[in-house]
């Protein structure tokens, strides 16, 4: 692991929020590579804190699904997804997400009708201000991730499943994962998720259960294709 030295506010209140950041920069930007035994003590000495909040940062990432905890070894970063389990992966989200964008549109709510305009707003934003960067780092694409994942939480959480919920959040921390290893984000793909994040949206609003179901689809189908491009373009094969 490279010795990479990250700033911490000092207040004791954000502190366990903040190690959990900066533990999980250090797994997306692969300064612990995927696989790899994660050594507590020196993670503790890079952010300048005791080992314990690092020991919960950890535990939240293992709910997360980005590390692993194994007997006599510890913690060690979720390997990246290999094709079939990358496969999988979508498999899941097509049978979950056009379901979750049915119930939304049924269970129409205009107080998550809001939450939705106001990450979409968001995300609208940040492919603005980053028009002309090339993307591809942690920093770039945490921003984005995190309105990209707000927006699909907040349709599956209106859903009425908290099971569903929780799960879409774990195999999108799985996603995050593999897209950043193939450095995937750019301002093209930031724009095209945005437009089909709209029309997802317009099909719920209208209590189109139908319209919102085939969106979130088309959505996810789009979404793997650009990701698998950007996998190719990388030269990356395969595990």
């Amino acid at each position: 692991m490279s010795e990479k030295i990250l700033p911490l506010p000092p207040s004791r209140q954000t502190l366990t929020d903040s190690v959990y950041e900066a533990v999980m920069e250090l797994v997306m930007e692969q300064h612990i590579a995927a696989g790899a035994r994660v050594n507590i003590d020196l993670v503790a000495r890079q952010l300048n804190v005791s080992p314990t909040p690092v020991r919960e940062a950890l535990a939240r990432l293992e709910m997360d699904g980005l590390v692993m905890k194994e007997p006599l070894r510890g913690y060690s970063v979720t390997p990246t997804l290999d094709t079939k389990t990358f496969n999988d992966l979508y498999d899941v989200r097509r049978l979950l997400e056009p379901f979750a964008a049915r119930r939304a549109a049924e269970r129409r709510d205009d107080k998550v009708l809001g939450v939705l305009d106001r990450e979409l707003d968001e995300m609208r934003r940040l492919v603005g201000t980053s028009a002309g960067q090339t993307g591809g780092a942690y920093h770039d694409y945490r921003a984005f991730a995190m309105q990209d994942a707000r927006f699909h939480e907040a349709i599956a959480g209106t859903s009425g499943n908290s099971l569903l919920r929780d799960t879409l959040r774990r195999l999108r921390s799985h996603l995050r994962l593999y897209r950043l290893y193939h450095r995937y984000y750019t301002i093209d793909i930031g724009a095209a998720t945005v437009l089909e994040h709209e029309g997802i949206l317009d099909a719920i609003r209208a209590r189109d259960a139908i319209g919102a179901e085939a969106a979130m689809l088309d959505h996810i189908n789009r979404s793997m294709e650009r990701t698998e491009r950007v996998r190719l373009r990388s030269g990356t094969r395969p595990s």
